[in-house]
């Protein structure tokens, strides 16, 4: 048992959005709806809802702009990436840009393991490349440049 219930729930959040944004690839309904299934999802009790929310409803509508920024960061086009590997991209940079108290090893941990667990074999060290890279641009000052 976690020490840290908030961060626990933090990263439940991680995953249930990670699962949502799989989801909102594969299968053509509106991310809203997805949302919405995820969200009622009773096994969602112990995630920290309101992140959850935060992160749906802050990715799902700006898929194509971080896809532009993905793409300056990794050599693999946003288009041809397997949709775990990208769904754990779309997180990790979101929470890069718009969660600076959070540090950016935390982030690229998460999004790491999320990959290492859910995605194809070494998916999870492309994840950690491409937002090693986007950490060294985002957070220079933290990155120590």
């Amino acid at each position: 048992m976690s020490s840290h219930p908030e961060k626990r729930a933090r990263s439940l959040a991680r995953r249930l959005a990670l699962q949502a944004m799989y989801q909102i690839q594969i299968n053509p309904r509106t991310w809203q709806d997805t949302h919405q299934q995820f969200d009622a999802d009773p096994e969602a009790e112990r995630v920290d809802r309101d992140y959850f929310r935060a992160l749906i409803t802050a990715i799902a509508p700006n898929r194509e702009a971080l896809d532009v920024q993905l793409a300056q960061f990794g050599q693999i086009p946003p288009g041809e990436l397997d949709p775990v590997e990208h769904a754990a991209l779309w997180l990790g940079l979101h929470e890069l840009q718009e969660y600076p108290d959070l540090p950016y090893r935390v982030v690229l941990a998460e999004a790491v393991q999320l990959a290492r667990q859910f995605g194809g074999t070494d998916g999870h060290k492309y994840v950690n490349a491409v937002l090693d890279r986007a950490a060294r641009e985002i957070r220079a000052d933290e990155y120590g440049l």
